[in-house]
């Protein structure tokens, strides 16, 4: 039996009044693929996977996750965003809450998870993006790099199927960006299906299976890193690297 994608989207338009955000996008992302979406700022990346958690609502298409159809309708929402985790640029931990605090919240009050069961998985989580020592702290206490990483573990700490990554590393300085990065390597190695927006083309060639490349809120081309890199690439893609290069 052929394996269905883990997130599918089919012919998908997203408007912002009469702005055409997103042009008819097809794209279909197996269990365990790893995606970067890449390109010049306003090419629409980061509106494309806000669409994956109905962060945003596309207005015409078909967006499929885990199975699932995305509409308008609360339980469907809900279903989607209990399958879904999502790391921002600017981390989004709440201030008056411990890192533990920050992790166990929602498994314990959204999924009525025992606070026990809770904590223990979340200090696994935190442990695996060493960040265990760190529990007891306060957001204001950690550095941007640290931030960063107690929110990959929150957002893992819900079990998610595919984890949504919006330039995860924009905002932080040169060793923060490094010791980010090797966290969401760990987790591409593990097997977890990623999409993720960033500008960091190392990253990319090393972890993705296929990098696609937006422009004007249309792919451009979703292929492996090594046509990516390669004069094989779209011509368009190859302008973008040689701009980003200088």
């Amino acid at each position: 039996m052929e394996e269905l994608p883990a997130v599918r989207f089919e012919k998908l338009n997203k408007f912002y009044g009469a702005f055409h955000a997103l042009k008819d996008i097809e794209l279909a992302i197996s269990p365990g693929e790893r995606i970067v979406l890449c390109g010049q700022s306003g090419s629409g990346k980061s509106t494309l996977i806000r669409c994956v958690n109905r962060l945003e609502a596309h207005q015409s298409g078909a967006l499929t996750v885990d199975g699932i159809v995305l509409d308008d309708r609360p339980a469907t929402v809900r279903a989607v965003r209990n399958r879904v985790g999502m790391c921002f640029q600017h981390f989004n931990l709440i201030p008056h809450l411990s890192v533990l605090g920050n992790c166990t919240l929602s498994p314990i009050h959204t999924h009525g998870v025992a606070r026990a069961e809770a904590e223990a998985f979340a200090m696994e989580l935190l442990a695996s993006v060493r960040m265990d020592g760190h529990a007891g702290k306060f957001p204001y206490q950690l550095s941007g790099g640290q931030q960063q990483r107690v929110a990959i573990a929150r957002s893992l700490c819900l079990k998610p199927q595919v984890m949504l990554f919006d330039e995860p590393t924009s905002a932080l300085d040169p060793e923060s960006i490094t010791e980010v990065l090797e966290v969401m390597a760990k987790l591409a190695a593990n097997g977890m299906t990623m999409l993720c927006v960033t500008h960091e083309m190392g990253f990319a060639r090393r972890i993705a299976d296929r990098i696609v490349f937006m422009e004007g809120g249309e792919i451009v081309e979703a292929v492996a890193p090594d046509t990516f890199f390669s004069p094989k690439a779209a011509l368009r893609s190859r302008r973008f690297l040689s701009r980003i290069a200088h």
